[in-house]
C-alpha cells in the first residue's frame, strides 16, 4: 500500500485501527512478529521520555551556544500558572524545546522523522498523554500510526529538508503526531488522514534555511510551533472538521512544492534567515572558532 487512502479503505474494510493495518503491514515486510515491533516501538518511547527529561533538567548549551536552556525556562512559565497557551500546549512547546536541545548538544534522541524535526513528536505526543493519561499501549498504536503516515510522506513526497525544504522536516513531523493523537485519542482512520491533511497543508512552502548550516537556528524553536500545531490539527479532526484537499493531494502538492523551491532555500545555507546579517555574523563568528 502506497497511499493514506488505501491504507484507511482497508482499516475500515476490516473494521479496525490504522494502527492494526500498519503493524500487520510492518510485520509482514520485515518478517517480524508484531509483538516485537511494538516493543521496539515502546523501547523509542522511552527515549524520548528519556530526552525530554533531560532537555528540560540541563539546561546545557549546544557547542555553537546558539541555543539551550530555552526548554527549562518555558517549562518554569508554565509551572508558574502564567503560561498563556494552557497545560496541554504548554507542556508541548517545553518537551519540543528538551528533545531539540538534547539533540544539538549531542544527545541520544529518536529521529521521528529527522533529527531537525526530532522534538515535534515526543514534544506533542507527551504532553498528550500527560494530560489525557493514554495508556502505553495506546502510546504505542500512536506512534506506529505516525510511522505510518511518515512512510507515505517519504515515499510520495520526502523528509529531507534538503530535498524539499522544511515542510519536509517539521511538516511531515507534525502531520505525524497529529496522526499519532488522533489514533490515541480514538478518532477514526478518516479522521487520521485529515490530521495529516490539516498539518501538513499549514507548512506547505515551509523554507530550510539552517544559520551556519546547523541544525539551531530556526530549527530548535520552529520544533516547538509544530508540536503546538500538530494538537491543533488533532483537535480540529477529532471535531470533524475536514479537509478540502484529500490527504494524499496534499502530500503530492508538498512533493511538487519541494521540487519548484530554489536551492537556497533546501538547507544550503544560502538564503533565509542564514543570510540576515546577523546569521551571517554568526557563520563568521563560527569559522573563526574553528
Amino acid at each position: 500500500m502506497r497511499s493514506f487512502g488505501e491504507w484507511i479503505r482497508r482499516a475500515e474494510t476490516a473494521g479496525t485501527t490504522l494502527a492494526a493495518v500498519i503493524t500487520e503491514q510492518e510485520s509482514r515486510h520485515a518478517q517480524r512478529p508484531a509483538a516485537a515491533i511494538r516493543a521496539d516501538m515502546a523501547r523509542n518511547w522511552r527515549v524520548m521520555r528519556e530526552a525530554i527529561a533531560a532537555g528540560l533538567a540541563s539546561g546545557e548549551k549546544s557547542p555553537s551556544g546558539l541555543v539551550g536552556g530555552d526548554a527549562r525556562l518555558c517549562h518554569a512559565r508554565l509551572e508558574s500558572g502564567k503560561a498563556l497557551t494552557g497545560e496541554i500546549a504548554g507542556r508541548a512547546i517545553a518537551y519540543a524545546l528538551a528533545v531539540s536541545e538534547v539533540n544539538a548538544c549531542m544527545g541520544r534522541i529518536v529521529a521521528f522523522p529527522t533529527a531537525g524535526s526530532c522534538g515535534i513528536m515526543p514534544g506533542a505526543v507527551a504532553a498528550a498523554a500527560e494530560t489525557r493519561g493514554y495508556s502505553e499501549d495506546a502510546i504505542v498504536d500512536g506512534l506506529l500510526t505516525a510511522a505510518g503516515a511518515g512512510l507515505i510522506i517519504a515515499e510520495n513526497a520526502s523528509i529531507s529538508g534538503a530535498e524539499a525544504g522544511c515542510q519536509a522536516e517539521c511538516g511531515a513531523g507534525g502531520a505525524m503526531a497529529a496522526a499519532a493523537i488522533v489514533q490515541m485519542d480514538g478518532g477514526s482512520p478518516r479522521q487520521i488522514g485529515m490530521a495529516v491533511a490539516l498539518a501538513l497543508k499549514n507548512a506547505l512552502g515551509l523554507v530550510c534555511d539552517p544559520v551556519a548550516g546547523l541544525v539551531e537556528v530556526p530549527c530548535v524553536r520552529r520544533n516547538a510551533f509544530y508540536a503546538v500545531q500538530a494538537l491543533v490539527a488533532a483537535d480540529m479532526a477529532l471535531a470533524g472538521v475536514e479537509s478540502a484537499i484529500p490527504v494524499d493531494e496534499v502530500v503530492d502538492t508538498m512533493r511538487r512544492v519541494g521540487v519548484a523551491m530554489p536551492v537556497s532555500l533546501r538547507e544550503t545555507s544560502q538564503g533565509g534567515l542564514a543570510r540576515t546579517p546577523t546569521g551571517l555574523a554568526i557563520e563568521r563568528r563560527l569559522h573563526d572558532k574553528e
